[in-house]
């Protein structure tokens, strides 16, 4: 883990109140590293989470600490997710990272199966006495707010059994999915996340199918929520809360600058150029950008294309 000079900054619940809508960059395995956060916060993005920490390991071993978590100057607020199977360890992992961020996110979502038989992500959904119990001791702890971030249950009436077990366990805000575990492409369920904002009266987060403007307007005037969160959207368009429909040439040379300044991987480098440049290339631009092999032959490619450069003229 790498500390930062104290600065002042909004807390989460502070965004909250002062905001109509906070926006908000999910967490993303691989993706919401440091530099990707530190780019968004560019564009008008409010609130920033890790991608999901197995806690075991995070509180077991300094590599593991240091491998999954890097911040800075200027990356906050911040919001440390966690994969969590038992009480214990979420309390232990939120003590140990709570110098660094403002909250600490208890993740009830993951829908991948490795996450799931191990008794994390959404197979927490079928355990809210656990849930529970987590929640209250991170927060003891850690003197963090603790969140939730959950999908929603087949049936609606375990969901706002769910988010209101959590709120009284205290929960400072729920973020919710509107899709359930098993679901992938079928259209989020905004019914069911306005349903969760009437169940309870902490802050709701909603997340699935947010990728512009209007969405955010959408989703806020159908659900009444008080912040939005957005994965692929933000993935495929690091300015959106900005306001841009697709990613600017202006973010694309924002990118080249942080993630070099920072040391990222070209693969993640790469990967992240592929998502934002997804609109913008044609299809056969596309196949040859994507085979690039080496750091130097995307900045050839950036530069002669787009004129980004990695030193662009003052």
């Amino acid at each position: 883990m790498t500390a930062h000079k104290e600065m002042v900054h909004k807390s989460p619940l502070e965004l909250f109140e002062e905001k109509k809508v906070v926006r908000i960059c999910a967490p993303m395995v691989r993706y919401s590293k440091l530099p990707f956060r530190l780019l968004v916060r560019r564009y008008g993005c409010d609130l920033t989470y890790t991608p999901m920490i197995v806690s075991e390991s995070f509180v077991q071993s300094s590599k593991a600490r240091d491998v999954e978590f890097t911040t800075c100057n200027g990356d906050r607020p911040l919001v440390a997710q966690f994969a969590a199977s038992n009480a214990r360890d979420f309390a232990d992992a939120a003590l140990i990272i709570a110098p660094f961020v403002d909250a600490v996110d208890l993740n009830c979502g993951c829908p991948q199966r490795w996450a799931m038989a191990d008794g994390y992500g959404a197979q927490l959904m079928s355990e809210p006495e656990l849930v529970t119990d987590m929640v209250r001791q991170a927060k003891s702890r850690s003197g963090l707010p603790v969140s939730v971030k959950m999908r929603i249950h087949k049936n609606l009436k375990d969901t706002v059994e769910f988010v209101r077990r959590a709120e009284h366990a205290g929960a400072a805000w729920i973020s919710v999915h509107g899709r359930t575990s098993k679901q992938r492409a079928e259209p989020a369920n905004m019914d069911a996340i306005k349903l969760v904002k009437e169940s309870v009266g902490v802050p709701v987060v909603a997340n699935g199918d947010v990728k512009n403007e209007a969405d955010i307007r959408r989703v806020h005037e159908h659900t009444g929520v008080n912040g939005v969160m957005s994965a692929r959207g933000i993935l495929d368009n690091p300015a959106m809360y900005g306001g841009y429909d697709h990613t600017p040439i202006s973010c694309v040379q924002d990118w080249v600058e942080i993630a070099l300044r920072t040391g990222m991987t070209f693969t993640l480098f790469h990967h992240h150029l592929i998502f934002m440049l997804d609109r913008v290339l044609t299809r056969p631009e596309q196949r040859v950008f994507n085979t690039l092999s080496s750091v130097p032959a995307v900045l050839d490619y950036l530069e002669e294309h787009y004129g980004v450069c990695l030193y662009p003229a003052i």
